[in-house]
């Protein structure tokens, strides 16, 4: 299932809705996205200036920027609108350079550490995430969260989200496999901005369904459940996860 939103830079914006719960529910569509990069939507080029207003047209009201400040400070960030409410909440406090990495490097084992890191460092970013997107669902106020390209943080928050709402795992699994979908897209622009660079890693820009499953194998023995991490490890009030689901489901 293709579940991407068509734009002519954007490569991996997707909507949450649509999935079923274990329970038989339904995540409710036109509230969450997720993306790659929204500096994508800066400039004034012809195709620029159509993503612009096709994002517009979605009815988004708040951007969640998943990248270090560092990154948007080089590639950009969503441009500024009256309707906007924007945030950083680097999720990410380890940095690692995939393309450089060795052809002989795993994706699966080695993405879902570095997922795994990033559930352990990042505990009162991914917390902010959560409520805002709580506050979303509450104000029925579109939101979309985005790193660079949509594949690793944001399938990060994307797993906690779509599992506190009660995602099978095999949805939650499929979800993020879907990347794969964009992957081609992702290597070509990576290619055009790094013409000196040579890119080593074939995972690049791959998303396995295996570094999901292994994520959450990891969480689940850590943790004891994805809700037990949110609760105890991240101190979300549960209240808010089953504010979660009542604004997020129908």
């Amino acid at each position: 299932m293709n579940r991407h939103i068509p734009f002519a830079r954007l490569h991996n914006f997707r909507d949450l809705g649509g999935y079923t719960t274990a329970d038989g529910r339904t995540v409710r569509s036109g509230i969450l996205f997720r993306a790659d990069s929204l500096g994508k939507l800066a400039g004034d080029g012809e195709e620029t200036r159509a993503d612009r207003e096709r994002f517009l047209s979605l009815g988004i009201r708040t951007v969640v920027d998943l990248r270090y400040p560092w990154e948007i400070e080089a590639k950009g960030r969503v441009p500024e609108h009256p309707s906007l409410t924007y945030h950083n909440l680097s999720i990410e406090h380890r940095p690692y350079d995939q393309p450089s990495l060795a052809a002989s490097v795993d994706p699966g084992p080695y993405l879902a550490e570095r997922y795994a890191e990033v559930a352990e460092d990042g505990t009162r970013e991914l917390r902010e995430v959560l409520q805002l997107i709580a506050e979303a669902g509450e104000s029925e106020a579109p939101l979309v969260f985005h790193c660079a390209s949509g594949k690793d943080r944001t399938g990060l928050v994307a797993a906690l989200v779509l599992s506190l709402l009660g995602a099978p795992e095999k949805t939650v699994v499929e979800d993020f496999a879907l990347t794969e979908l964009a992957t081609d897209r992702l290597i070509a622009d990576w290619r055009a901005a790094n013409p000196d660079r040579a890119l080593t890693w074939p995972g690049y820009g791959r998303a396995p369904a295996e570094v999901m499953t292994l994520f959450l194998a990891s969480l689940n023995a850590r943790y004891g459940s994805v809700r037990s991490y949110a609760t105890h490890t991240l101190h979300l009030d549960p209240t808010l996860t089953e504010s979660l689901r009542a604004t997020l489901l129908d």
